[in-house]
C-alpha cells in the first residue's frame, strides 16, 4: 500500500513537473521530498525506540513500587512471627536472632526504596519550580508544567513555538526554549523526549504529507534548537510525533484544537537508576526463619 500510494505521489509529480514548473525545479521538488522520507523513517524510528525506553522505565516504576508492597507485607509477617515467638511456649525452636536480623534488613531495604522515590519527587519538584520562576506571566500562557507518575511534563502551544501549518521555530519562542534548555543542561541525568502533537485538521502544505510529518518535523525542529543554539548533549534528546492521535481535549472546538496543537518536552530519569535500585534488592528469604 505505501509502494503505491509512493508511486501514485511521483506519479504526480512527473505530471507537476511537466506542466507547471521546470526540469531544475522539479529535481529540487524530488531531493526535497526524498529527504523528508528520509527524516520522517530516522524520526519514527527514533521515536518507537524511545517509546520502548518510556515503557520501560514505566514498568520498571511498577515494579519497584510492587517491590516496596511485598517487601512491607514480609515485614508485618515477620514481625507477627517474631511476636508469636516471644509469647509461645515453643520460642526456643525459633531462630529469633534471624528473625531480628531479617527485619532489620527488610526495613532498612524499605527505607533505602523510600529514600529514592523521595528523592526522584524532591528533584521533579525543585526542576519544576525553577522553570516556571524563570518565566514570565506571558511565558506560562503558552507553557504548561505538570509531574505525573515521576516524569515532568513541559507542553508548548504551538502559537508561541511556530508559525501556522509550519515547523520552523518562530523567534518570539527564542527567549522561553532558552530558559527550558538551561534548566535540562542543569538536570544531567536526566533524558529528554520531545514530542510533536497535532489537531485533526489535515495539513496542506507542500512536501509535508499529513499530520504524522508535521509534529515529527516540529519535534525534530526544537531537538535542533536545544543543541545547536542552546548546547543541550544531543545524546539525551530524542524527536517523535504522534500527530493528531494523542489528544488531550475534543477536536470538536477552535478551543479543544487549540490545546492538542502542542508540543511536549518530556524529562525523565535514565533507566540506568532503575536498574541500580532492582540491584540493590536484599537476597534474603523473609519466611526461612519461621517454623
Amino acid at each position: 500500500m505505501k509502494i503505491q500510494l509512493l508511486s501514485s505521489a511521483m506519479a504526480a509529480m512527473v505530471i507537476l513537473g511537466t506542466g507547471c514548473v521546470s526540469n531544475k525545479k522539479f529535481a529540487q521538488l524530488q531531493t526535497s521530498y526524498s529527504d523528508l522520507q528520509n527524516q520522517n523513517r530516522e524520526l519514527d524510528g527514533k521515536y518507537q525506540a524511545a517509546q520502548r525506553d518510556l515503557t520501560g522505565a514505566n514498568t520498571r516504576v511498577k515494579s519497584l513500587e510492587e517491590q516496596i508492597a511485598s517487601q512491607r507485607t514480609g515485614l508485618a509477617a515477620l514481625q507477627a512471627a517474631l511476636d508469636k515467638c516471644l509469647n509461645s511456649t515453643s520460642q526456643g525452636n525459633v531462630n529469633i536472632s534471624k528473625l531480628v536480623d531479617e527485619i532489620n534488613a527488610s526495613n532498612k531495604y524499605i527505607q533505602h526504596l523510600v529514600n529514592t522515590k523521595n528523592k526522584s519527587d524532591s528533584l521533579n519538584m525543585v526542576l519544576t519550580n525553577n522553570l516556571t520562576r524563570s518565566l514570565s506571566r506571558e511565558e506560562l500562557r503558552d507553557v504548561d508544567v505538570q509531574v505525573l507518575k515521576g516524569v515532568v511534563y513541559i507542553s508548548l502551544s504551538d502559537n508561541m513555538l511556530y508559525k501556522s501549518g509550519s515547523y520552523e521555530i518562530s523567534p518570539a519562542a527564542g527567549e522561553t526554549l532558552s530558559k527550558i534548555a538551561k534548566i535540562i543542561k542543569d538536570y544531567r541525568d536526566y533524558d529528554v523526549l520531545i514530542e510533536g502533537n497535532t489537531d485533526n485538521v489535515p495539513i496542506s502544505q507542500k512536501n509535508i504529507r499529513n499530520n504524522w510529518d508535521l509534529s515529527a518535523l516540529r519535534a525534530s525542529s526544537v531537538v535542533q534548537s536545544l543543541q545547536n543554539e542552546y548546547g543541550v548533549d544531543p545524546k539525551r534528546l530524542t524527536a517523535g510525533g504522534r500527530g493528531e492521535y494523542n489528544p488531550v481535549a475534543s477536536n470538536d472546538s477552535d478551543a479543544g484544537k487549540t490545546k492538542n496543537r502542542r508540543t511536549q518536552i518530556i524529562i525523565t530519569p535514565k533507566l540506568d537508576q532503575f536498574m541500580e535500585l532492582i540491584e540493590k534488592a536484599p537476597d534474603t528469604d523473609s519466611t526461612s526463619a519461621v517454623k
